[in-house]
């Protein structure tokens, strides 16, 4: 099955999940159901949007954390440390 990561709008973290290429998760909720987690403070109804990346940029990052920018100039000192 594919890999997909999932941003939450409230929390701001990204989550990796498997799922069927015809499906798509809408919330908080789903997203933590479909993962294993515990849903903590965020409300389960929260939206989430599946990200363009896929699962090895965010994998790699190993902090769930958003997937930093290529070039550094977005963020600079920020979580992709380029600049």
């Amino acid at each position: 099955m594919p890999t997909y990561d999932y941003r939450c709008d409230t929390n701001d973290r990204v989550v990796e999940v498997n799922h069927r290429m015809s499906e798509n998760l809408t919330s908080w909720g789903e997203l933590c159901e479909r993962a294993g987690l515990e849903p903590g403070d965020t409300p389960p109804s929260a939206p989430v949007h599946r990200l363009a990346t896929g699962g090895n940029l965010v994998s790699s990052l190993g902090s769930g954390a958003a997937p930093a920018c290529s070039t550094g100039a977005c963020c600079p000192g920020g979580i992709c440390g380029l600049s």
